[in-house]
């Protein structure tokens, strides 16, 4: 009996430790989207050697971004690319068609974001021009569940700091913001 323990045990850890490499590769990250080929490289720079290739329209995981290089994951491969060529959207197209829209700025007017859905509780109401990099600072980071647009303006709206990650134009008042951005803004510009 004292032997099958011991076979078990040792079995149970043989299986930990084949399994680690799995929950180290599985870091939290942004979905998104390579909008043309990725060329992966070792660190974020053009200095640095190629490690692999991710095909356009191919979903993948931002791990990080700095300045121009983000750092994804995806099939073909993990490593630091150009982040031009990332689209942090619900499809890979940067705009539907390929069209750029004639969005709504220059104001007059003011966007309001609400803490409540129906446009409810506290709120911050700024108007064109205004655009505010990190939330936190405010003390309103990832507590937005509504917006209310009034007049010739529209808005920036994204999920971390300083306009990373996944990021929407929003140019009508929504009553309950759009699931990836519901109590999740971090940073937002008024045009």
């Amino acid at each position: 009996m004292r032997h099958v323990t011991r076979f078990l045990t040792a079995l149970a850890a043989i299986t930990l430790l084949a399994m680690a490499p799995a929950f180290a590769a599985s870091e939290a990250g942004t979905h998104a989207w390579s909008s043309n080929t990725l060329i992966l490289r070792e660190g974020p720079g053009l200095a640095y050697a190629v490690t692999g290739e991710i095909a356009a329209d191919q979903q993948i995981k931002v791990l990080r971004c700095q300045k121009l290089w983000c750092n994804v994951d995806g099939p073909g491969g993990r490593g630091w690319t150009g982040k031009q060529s990332v689209v942090f959207g619900l499809t890979p197209a940067d705009w539907p068609g390929g069209v750029n829209p004639d969005y709504p700025a220059g104001g007059p007017g003011m966007v309001c974001f609400y803490q409540g859905t129906n446009f409810t509780g506290a709120e911050l109401c700024v108007g064109s021009g205004r655009v505010i990099n990190d939330l936190a600072l405010l003390g309103l980071d990832n507590s937005f569940a509504s917006v209310r647009i009034d007049g010739n303006v529209s808005a920036a709206a994204c999920r971390d700091r300083g306009f990373q990650s996944y990021c929407e134009r929003i140019i009508a008042s929504q009553p309950t913001l759009a699931p990836y951005l519901r109590r999740a803004l971090s940073s937002i510009r008024v045009y």
